[in-house]
């Protein structure tokens, strides 16, 4: 079976998979989540998952969860795969272990430049509910973040 034939597959994320993860997230943002910040989100006890193809890392998420709020830290996509529904399935993973452990509602925030996040976000029904100012940095200065919620079955 050729590496293409296998089927993307998500697992918890692990100590083994921080270096894979924090090159990944390097590759996708100007400023990016440290190793470091990885490694205290697991130690923390977040929500941490790698979607992996064979051995190719191709996404990852971080939730938080209070009870029943949780909340998407970061979720990303290798360049490569973007645009093949892999945000989608991680996306919808992210909602489905939410509910299962008792979170009725998920927040996020979003570079409103990110546009293609913001319409993955929208399709999946969730709703801007405010917004931050100077929440990001920038290149040249600060960015917004939109800050969306959506409610879980």
């Amino acid at each position: 079976m050729s590496v293409l034939a296998l089927a993307a597959e998500s697992f918890p994320m692990n100590e083994r998979d921080l270096d894979a993860v924090a090159a990944l997230e390097a590759s996708l943002q100007a400023f990016p989540w440290s190793r470091g910040h990885f490694a205290d989100a697991l130690a923390a006890g977040y929500s941490a998952w790698v979607l992996r193809r064979g051995g190719e890392l191709l996404g990852f998420s971080v939730v938080m969860q209070v009870i029943d709020e949780a909340h998407l830290l970061n979720i990303g996509i290798a360049i490569p795969h973007q645009g093949r529904g892999h945000g989608a399935r991680l996306l919808r993973q992210v909602m489905e272990r939410a509910s299962l452990t008792g979170a009725t509602r998920l927040f996020l925030e979003v570079r409103p430049s990110n546009e293609s996040a913001v319409k993955l976000y929208r399709h999946f029904g969730f709703r801007q509910i405010g917004q931050r100012k100077d929440y990001y940095p920038a290149v040249t200065g600060r960015e917004d973040a939109l800050v969306f919620d959506k409610e879980l079955a």
